[in-house]
């Protein structure tokens, strides 16, 4: 798989799909219909460090939640995109508020839903655990699987691709 330092170098902006990126894409239900999605503290670590860097940040999901509404808060991430069914809209809208052109941005995704914005993104990226078409379509492959420090992978990547790893 090519490391792509230079496509990483352009971003200013990433959406990450939630459901097999940010968690393990498993669901889980309570018996009194409370949803638990576990969220590994490090992507919100290297969110955090990627907006503290001027990397604008997405949430698009298909889904909707208030796990995913709540987290956003915690991290300060401005752009959440819930019931996203046909994500172009969402990524769309996200393009204008942060300011950035589609060659200057990242999707992260990891099932056919997430195909529609790897041909709008500068850079595609997917996970070992994504569908196969996925990966294969991806322009990189994180070595991360989904839940497990995904963003803060490709949050390394992208700030030592820009020299603004200072770790």
């Amino acid at each position: 798989m090519k490391f792509p330092e230079e496509k990483a170098a352009r971003l200013t902006a990433i959406s990450f799909d939630i459901d097999g990126v940010l968690t393990d894409g498993r669901i889980t239900y309570t018996d009194d219909g409370l949803e638990i999605k576990s969220f590994h503290v490090q992507d919100g670590a290297a969110l955090k460090l990627l907006m503290a860097n001027g990397i604008q940040v997405a949430l698009i999901t298909g889904r909707e939640s208030p796990i995913v509404e709540r987290r956003a808060r915690e991290l300060g991430i401005a752009h959440v995109y819930q019931g996203s069914e046909h994500k172009t809209a969402a990524f769309e809208d996200f393009l204008a508020k942060a300011g950035a052109e589609p060659w200057q941005s990242a999707h992260v995704g990891d099932d056919l839903p997430d195909l529609v914005l790897f041909d709008q993104v500068g850079l595609s990226v997917s996970v070992p655990n994504g569908h196969p078409t996925v990966q294969r379509r991806a322009d990189w492959v994180t070595t991360t699987r989904g839940g497990e420090g995904v963003a803060r992978e490709l949050a390394e990547l992208v700030l030592r691709s820009q020299d603004k790893w200072t770790y």
